[in-house]
């Protein structure tokens, strides 16, 4: 998504918390909106839009058509300050070639996720915590202009015969809507944003989502390709985490990814991303998850990677791991491992292949090895709570053994959430594994305890 820049052609950018805008003491808000409308509509006859659209494809004429709106500006007679004059100016340009009022919030890299309640209320995320903004829409209108321009873009429409929809921005952020008669109070859109640099390993441990010593265990897993599951919550890291991981796996295996919504981003080379389809105006036409699951199995993948298991694939994936693609990972929305094992023995029974409950459960403690549990804390960071071996399924159990945990110990002064993460002095089974790798586990492990 291109748009013209005020902060670019000023060589500036905006200072973070630019998408909270304060209340203007100047011109009332009621009036900046009509001298929008009005300059909007002057700019509109005065040059068409594709003419538009090829003065904005250069940076010269980024800067032509942000003075030509100034002009405008100062042709409505009504006195503005400089500021407030290239506020309004730049407001023009997100209003005809970007998202209007969402421009200001999406160059802001500290929000995570961006969600209008309504046309009058707007909040965001960030660093974890959620805020009010005093960005609106004029009203649910407007706000339907915007949703059209992103669903349009990728070849989707959203109406009162089709009211729900999930798309992509340009930047890869996921954007799902829902308008009235099923929204209540008018439209809704949430936007799940994804930074322009995926967080790594130094990124993580800065931020305590784990401790080295977890790093080093989850390395080796990866490179002695057992499969993993991530499990957690909306909102608690799993797809972070999975793009770390990934980060361990050789540029010589071939791997194939599945997602409903693209949001990894593998640093490999050789790989094959797969997207699931939605059905069509008509209803038919939709290509589901278990679908590509299936094709992938055709592919030669050495690993498969899969965003997210949300139902009947999931015994296409079990069957995958212990069929000679070990070394895959996967997430799954659970509160704890003991709930993520309960949870793909309930989505393994939504398909068309009737196990009983005790083959499924072999299934599971044959394919899975590890089950890495992040939680989102109070406070807004994201912690790896459990890392759990799967030790096997005896008397219609599966047996889990926990490797490391995080011990919640309260909030301190700040609000920061205290605790310790702990080794539980146990040394996992597939040690052997590692070991026949090349991977040694150090000793240190067992003990391991790191308060913060």
């Amino acid at each position: 998504m291109s748009t013209a820049s005020s902060y670019s052609d000023r060589s500036q950018q905006p200072p973070p918390g630019a998408g909270v805008r304060p209340q203007q003491r100047g011109v009332p808000e009621a009036v900046q909106q009509q001298i929008k409308i009005a300059v909007h509509q002057e700019l509109i006859k005065r040059m068409d839009l594709d003419k538009l659209a090829e003065v904005t494809a250069t940076r010269s004429g980024q800067a032509q058509l942000f003075s030509l709106i100034q002009q405008l500006l100062v042709e409505q007679g009504i006195p503005l300050s400089g500021m407030e004059r290239d506020r309004l100016a730049q407001e023009v340009v997100d209003e005809v070639f970007g998202l209007g009022p969402l421009e200001q919030l999406l160059k802001d890299p500290t929000i995570s996720d961006i969600l209008v309640n309504t046309a009058s209320k707007v909040y965001v995320e960030r660093r974890g915590m959620l805020e009010k903004t005093s960005i609106t829409f004029r009203d649910n209108k407007h706000l339907m202009h915007v949703i059209d321009k992103i669903v349009s873009a990728v070849g989707r429409r959203i109406d009162e015969s089709s009211p729900m929809v999930d798309a992509r921005l340009a930047d890869g952020s996921r954007v799902n809507v829902i308008i009235p008669p099923l929204a209540i109070d008018g439209p809704c859109m949430s936007i799940r944003r994804f930074g322009n640099k995926a967080l790594e390993w130094p990124d993580l441990l800065r931020n305590t989502m784990l401790t080295q010593p977890m790093m080093e265990l989850l390395r080796g897993a990866v490179k002695a390709r057992l499969n993993i599951v991530i499990s957690g919550g909306t909102g608690s890291g799993k797809t972070t985490l999975l793009n770390a991981l990934s980060s361990f796996i050789s540029e010589d295996e071939r791997v194939v990814t599945i997602e409903d919504s693209a949001e990894l981003a593998l640093k490999q080379e050789h790989v094959v991303r797969l997207e699931t389809r939605p059905p069509n105006v008509e209803g038919s036409g939709a290509i589901r998850q278990r679908e590509l699951v299936i094709n992938a199995l055709r592919m030669r993948p050495d690993r498969i990677v899969l965003g997210e298991i949300r139902g009947e694939e999931c015994m296409d994936m079990l069957q995958a791991m212990n069929t000679g693609h070990d070394g895959s990972i996967t997430t799954i929305h659970s509160n704890t491992p003991r709930d993520a094992i309960a949870r793909m023995e309930t989505m393994s029974m939504m398909g068309d292949i009737r196990l009983p409950e005790k083959a499924i459960k072999a299934q599971i403690a044959s394919a899975v090895h590890l089950i890495i549990q992040v939680s989102r804390q109070a406070d807004g960071s994201r912690r790896i709570t459990h890392i759990t071996e799967i030790a096997g399924a005896f008397e219609d159990v599966v047996a889990m053994t926990d490797l490391f945990v995080f011990e919640k110990q309260g909030l301190g002064a700040n609000g920061k959430v205290r605790g310790r993460f702990k080794s539980t002095g146990i040394m996992p089974k597939f040690a052997e594994k590692l070991v026949a790798c090349g991977i040694e586990l150090p000793q240190s492990m067992r003990d391991h305890v790191q308060e913060i």
